[in-house]
C-alpha cells in the first residue's frame, strides 16, 4: 500500500510539473485521479468549466485503463461510488483474453466496434515504422457511431443515485475519444478537452514505460521513437473533430445522425451532468 502511495505522489509531483494547457486538467488531480491497486489512469470526468459557466458534475462520470485486476478494495471503491454501469470499448477477443473484475449485478455492455482489427502489441513495430498511426486511426470515423451510441444511450437514462464508468485497455485512446465527446456535448471548452486527453501521458507514464522497453526488444525501434509515434497531443483530437465534420458537416450533425443525441437529448445530458 506504501507503494502505491509513493507511486502516486511521484505521478502527481509529474503532473503539477507539467505547464501549458494540460494545467487546467492536471492541477486537480488529487481530486480526480482514483487511486486503485488493480488499475491505473482512473479518474473522475468532473470538475471542467463549460463555456455557459457552468460545472461537470463530480462523482458521476470515470474513465479507466484496463480493470480485469481490480482487488477486493478496488471494488469497495467502485461500491462507494455507486459505479454499477460499465461500458467496455475493447474488441471481442481482447475483453474475453482479460474479462472485467467488476461488482456484481454490475449494468455491463461490450461496445468492440473497431477494436477487433487493431494491430497487435506484436505488429506495433512495423505499423510504428509505416507511420502515422495515430492520426490515421483518429482520423478513421467508420466505427464512431456503433462504438460510442450505447455509451450516450446509457448517458440519457443513468439514473440520478447511479455513477458510470467506461474503459479500454489503456484508457487514452477509444477512452480517450469518449470523453472528449462527452465533454463537447456539455460545452466543456475544446482546449479543456485537449487536456483532458493529453494528460493520460502522463497517468500511464510507469506502464507506458514498461512497454516501450518491450516494444524496444521486439521492434529494434529505441524508446525514444515508439513513445514519439504513441505520444497522445492535442492534434489528435483536432484530427478527430476534422474528420467528423468532414464527412457529416458538422460535429452537431454526428451526433445527432449517429449517437441519437439531438437538440432535446443534449439539453438532457446538461441537465443531469452539469450544475
Amino acid at each position: 500500500m506504501d507503494r502505491i502511495v509513493i507511486k502516486f505522489t511521484h505521478v502527481f509531483c509529474l503532473l503539477m510539473g507539467m505547464a501549458g494547457a494540460a494545467s487546467a486538467q492536471l492541477s486537480d488531480s488529487t481530486q480526480r485521479v482514483v487511486r486503485m491497486q488493480g488499475t491505473v489512469n482512473f479518474r473522475d470526468v468532473g470538475g471542467y468549466r463549460t463555456n455557459d459557466g457552468k460545472k461537470v458534475v463530480w462523482g458521476k462520470i470515470f474513465r479507466s485503463a484496463d480493470v480485469s485486476h481490480l482487488t477486493d478494495q478496488d471494488l469497495t471503491v467502485l461500491e462507494q461510488k455507486h459505479i454499477h454501469t460499465v461500458i467496455d470499448f475493447r474488441g471481442v477477443k481482447e475483453a474475453a483474453a482479460a474479462p472485467d473484475h467488476l461488482l456484481p449485478q454490475t449494468d455491463y455492455l461490450l461496445c468492440p466496434a473497431g477494436s477487433d482489427s487493431l494491430p497487435s502489441a506484436a505488429q506495433m513495430g512495423e505499423v510504428i515504422k509505416s507511420g502515422q498511426f495515430l492520426e490515421k486511426f483518429y482520423s478513421n470515423t467508420d466505427y464512431l457511431g456503433a462504438r460510442y451510441k450505447p455509451l450516450f444511450q446509457k448517458l440519457l437514462t443513468l439514473p440520478d443515485n447511479e455513477s458510470m464508468m467506461y474503459h479500454c485497455t489503456g484508457g487514452r485512446d477509444r477512452t480517450g475519444m469518449a470523453t472528449a465527446l462527452f465533454l463537447y456535448a456539455l460545452g466543456v471548452p475544446q482546449q479543456t478537452i485537449e487536456a483532458d486527453f493529453t494528460a493520460s501521458n502522463v497517468y500511464l507514464m510507469p506502464m507506458n514505460q514498461r512497454m516501450f522497453k518491450g516494444m524496444e526488444q521486439s521492434t529494434g525501434l529505441d524508446t525514444e521513437t515508439i513513445r514519439k509515434a504513441l505520444e497522445l497531443k492535442p492534434e489528435l483530437l483536432q484530427t478527430l473533430f476534422n474528420a467528423i465534420k468532414g464527412k457529416y458537416g458538422s460535429v452537431d450533425n454526428f451526433f445527432e445522425k449517429e449517437l441519437g443525441i439531438g437538440e432535446k437529448e443534449r439539453a438532457i445530458l446538461k441537465q443531469k451532468y452539469t450544475i
